[in-house]
Formats: C-alpha cells, structure tokens, sequence
C-alpha cells in the first residue's frame, strides 16, 4: 500500500475527528465556562505547537518536547510532565495516525500491532511496579539519556538512514517475537517519561530491518499514539492525573489536533535528512539543559555514562545485525523488503 495525494474524500474520516473534536472543545470552553483555565495555559499551547510539528514528521512524541519544558521551564515535577505527555500526545498523534491511515501511508502493521500489545503490558508494570521508586532525578536522566541516544544515532549515521528504501514483510511469528519485547521495555519507559515506544520501534524498523524512513516514521507515530491512549486512560483510571494537568491539555488540544498530522505530511515535501539534524540539534540542547539543571552525584554520573554506553553498544549490535540481513521480495511481490531472513528469525529465541 503506497501513499497518495489526500482529498477530501479520503479525509473525510479525519475531518470528522476534527469537527469533533473541536465542537467538543468549544462546548467545554464556552459552555462550561473554561476559557479563563484555557487562557492562563495558554503558554502551553505555543509550546505544542512546535511540539506537535516534530511529533508528526519525526520518531519523537509531542511529549519530548513538553517535558523538558514542563519540568525545567515550569518547574513542574516529572509526574504531571509525563501525563500531560501521555494526554496531548493522546489526541494530538490519534489525529496523526488517522491522518496517516486516510491516506494510505505504509506502516508495518504486525509489528506495531504485537508491540503496542506489549507496550500496554509495560505500561502496567512500570505504573505499579517501577514508577513508585524510581527517584525524580533518575526520570529526568532517563529521558535525557534516551534522547541524547537517539541524536547520536542519527548524526552517526542520519544520510545512510535517509538513502533506505526496504519494505519490510515481516511474518506474524516474527513480528511476536520482536514486538512483544520491544513493546515491553517502550511501555516501561513511557510509564515515566511519557515518551520511548517509539523510539524504541523506530531504531529496529531502521537498524536491523533496514526500513525506508516512509514507513518507519509513520510506524513509529502510530505507536506514539496507541501507547498514550493506553497510558492516560490508565491514569484516569487510577486518578493520578492533577488538575492542572487538564488545563494544559485543554489549552494545547487545538493545536495538536492539527500540528501532528501536519508535521506526517511536512515529511514527504521537505528534506526529511535536515529535520531530523534539527531534531538532534535538540536532544543535544535538552541533554546538555538536563546536565546544568540536575545535581549529578556519582550515582546520577554513573547513570549517565552507562546509559549512553549502553544504548551505543546495543545500537551497533542491532546496526551490523541489519547488515546481515538478507534483502527478500514482500510476501506480496509488490516491492523490495528487507527482512532478517538469516538473523532476525532467531530474535525471541
């Protein structure tokens, strides 16, 4: 399935999403009289804007560009960061991903299925089981770190990512036994900063699978946006969710709805190898923020440096995996694919 031009008809289910959402937003803000909560966040919707933007083009969630805003410009504590990450992300990347679906943009379907289903089980397990103690610092870090990772990873090696074209056909046995584990470890991550299934996927559709960035970036947004639903409904649920939390959301649901599915479409009409520069050009920033602002004893050092070497070790691990890997025809014969006809088949094992 190849993408095509959009029309009216084929956003119709899109526009539909918009029209309610706005009708609802307009009925909660002038109905019920929200407009002063809207207007004293309004700060926040700025932020999304550029947020949302990166959130549709790139494999980063409009999360990681509020939370660093939210805990080190608001001073907000990484908690109410991390769901008003989930919340945004909720609405603004649904919106993104019905986009992408209306007109017809390849994602690797199995592998986003079978990871959002471990995702949803890292979700639990970091909420209940992790989230309680891990230390505010280390959540910080830990973003940090998953970012300054990803910026490596890109200025490394962003003109060969840019130059693939496989298509990978993965098998469902495959797709199980490389999305479930995926899905764990991004559920965990998301379960403290809000962001991380996407990541997560991106690196192995690009890594090891070799995946033309016109399905990886896609796959991994549609991730971004299975995940927050999953994520935040679980916060409702439980009521872990501040007030103020909904002020923000309230004032950025405009823009998202919008700046998400434009940014998916700002990647097929400029250079897509300049955009994710900039974005490392971020990561840099934020990481280099996130050092200035937390205090770094050898503990938080030692998190740091192993985290970064971990994360370079087993880049180059999954890289020289992918390289391994046997370029195959697509099971439906219609395009070149590259899938781990030699290697990938033992993952899980």
């Amino acid at each position: 399935m190849t993408a095509k031009e959009p029309t009216r008809a084929s956003l119709r289910l899109w526009w539909l999403l918009i029209g309610i959402v706005l009708v609802v937003w307009v009925i909660a803000v002038v109905g019920y009289g929200y407009w002063p909560l809207v207007r004293a966040h309004l700060s926040m919707a700025l932020v999304m804007i550029v947020g949302s933007l990166v959130a549709g083009s790139t494999p980063m969630g409009g999360g990681s560009v509020s939370f660093p805003i939210l805990v080190y410009a608001f001073g907000e504590v990484p908690e109410n960061a991390r769901s008003f990450g989930l919340a945004i992300q909720a609405l603004g990347m649904t919106s993104a991903l019905v986009f992408i679906f209306c007109r017809r943009v390849p994602v690797q379907t199995r592998l986003l299925i079978c990871s959002c289903a471990g995702a949803a089980a890292g979700l639990v397990v970091g909420t209940f089981l992790v989230g309680p103690y891990a230390s505010r610092a280390m959540v910080k870090l830990l973003f940090s770190c998953l970012w300054m990772s990803f910026a490596i990873l890109t200025l490394a090696r962003n003109r060969e990512f840019c130059s693939l074209t496989g298509k990978p056909a993965l098998e469902w046995r495959l797709a199980l036994k490389a999305g479930l584990p995926l899905g764990l470890v991004g559920g965990l991550i998301a379960s403290l900063i809000g962001v991380g299934l996407e990541m997560v996927i991106y690196t192995v559709l690009v890594l090891v699978f070799r995946c033309d960035l016109k399905m990886a970036v896609p796959t991994a947004v549609c991730a971004t946006a299975i995940t927050s639903v999953i994520g935040i409904m679980l916060h409702i649920g439980i009521g872990d969710v501040p007030a103020a939390v909904f002020g923000e959301w309230l004032a950025a649901a405009p823009v998202v709805i919008f700046g998400a599915p434009i940014g998916a479409y700002l990647v097929a009409v400029i250079s897509r190898m300049k955009v994710l520069y900039f974005v490392s050009a971020l990561c840099v920033f934020q990481f280099a923020w996130t050092l200035k602002e937390v205090t770094l004893r050898p503990a938080e050092l030692l998190f740091v440096a192993g985290s970064l070497a971990g994360a370079g070790i087993l880049f180059y691990v999954l890289y020289k995996l992918g390289l391994r890997a046997k370029p195959v025809v697509a099971s439906n014969g219609a395009s070149p694919a590259v899938t781990l006809a030699s290697k990938a088949g033992s993952l899980g094992r």
